[in-house]
């Protein structure tokens, strides 16, 4: 059963990722250009397999993670495994980035890697149970990972235009789903939305201080309760980060007023404590090696 339509009502059924077989693709074109785009010139852009002693930790990690939801009376299912490293892939660790859920309905993206569309057959079982199926064209100049939108409810989405979502995507996006309006957003150049504006609830929102201004913030989001965050802890990462320091921002809600938070932000969960938020404190030690916090590696399926 697949019926989710925004990111914080009473999750019932979700899938957490697996860091398996992770990989840093050697052949793909988009990814090698990432050596070119960054701004972390300290190391090299990796390629090959991920040293396993980081996939057995971030595996310990989400395994913690899905205990958890567990214990909180969530369903959780996990990826079909595939070795990426013999297929030149990228991993299941960001499941968050692989597909659309809105209500019973799933949408493939053509995403900015083109190496992770081998990532969809990791989800047939999942793609299977959607009511409506949409399959966004590749090679048309669209581009688009699925965590460049935020779900606000069945007729509102923020669409992150950037290196991972462009215009093209947006058109395409509002002809499929005409009964939802989709607001433009251009306030980050980076990739996804998720670790610069979170949705704790319809009218809580925390925001990345350093990405979103009063004259950037979303249409959508005026008159809600905005948490202003200007600043992190940074996490270490090993030898190359392939996520800022911002992917502590990224957060998952169990429900309207239960959130799970990486735990080192001390100072965050104290803001969100004094606004009655119940926190979930968890570690992913590897996120910003791998790129994914706890919106990132869990795709909901069912809230209720």
């Amino acid at each position: 059963m697949i019926n989710s339509y925004n990111e914080w009502d009473r999750l019932r059924r979700i899938v957490v990722g697996d860091a398996s077989h992770a990989n840093w693709p050697r052949h793909d074109p988009v990814f090698s250009a990432e050596a070119k785009n960054t701004l972390w010139k300290e190391t090299p852009l990796p390629a090959g397999p991920v040293p396993q002693w980081i996939i057995d930790e971030a595996n310990q990690d989400l395994q913690t993670l899905a205990d958890t939801l567990t214990a909180h009376g969530v369903e959780v299912v996990r990826p079909d495994t595939l070795n990426f490293q013999v297929h030149d892939g990228l991993y299941n660790y960001c499941p968050r980035d692989r597909l659309i859920v809105h209500g019973s309905t799933i949408i493939d993206p053509a995403m900015m890697y083109p190496c992770r569309d081998m990532e969809l057959q990791c989800y047939h079982d999942i793609v299977d149970q959607a009511e409506h199926y949409h399959f966004m064209p590749r090679n048309k100049g669209m581009i688009l990972d699925a965590a460049n939108v935020l779900r606000l409810g069945p007729d509102q989405m923020l669409f992150l235009e950037s290196a991972s979502g462009n215009r093209a995507a947006y058109d395409w996006l509002c002809h499929t789903l005409p009964d939802v309006e989709i607001e433009l957003c251009n306030f980050y150049a980076g990739v996804h939305i998720d670790s610069t504006i979170v949705a704790l609830n319809k009218d809580t929102f925390v925001v990345n201080g350093s990405r979103v201004t009063a004259d950037t913030m979303p249409r959508m989001l005026q008159g809600k309760t905005i948490i202003m965050i200007n600043d992190v802890v940074a996490q270490g990462f090993h030898e190359y980060p392939y996520a800022s320091k911002w992917i502590a921002l990224n957060m998952l809600s169990i429900d309207p007023q239960t959130v799970i938070v990486d735990a080192a932000q001390e100072s965050m969960i104290n803001v969100l404590e004094a606004l009655n938020f119940t926190v979930v404190p968890l570690t992913l030690r590897h996120s910003r090696t791998l790129g994914g916090g706890f919106h990132c590696v869990t795709l909901d399926l069912v809230r209720s």
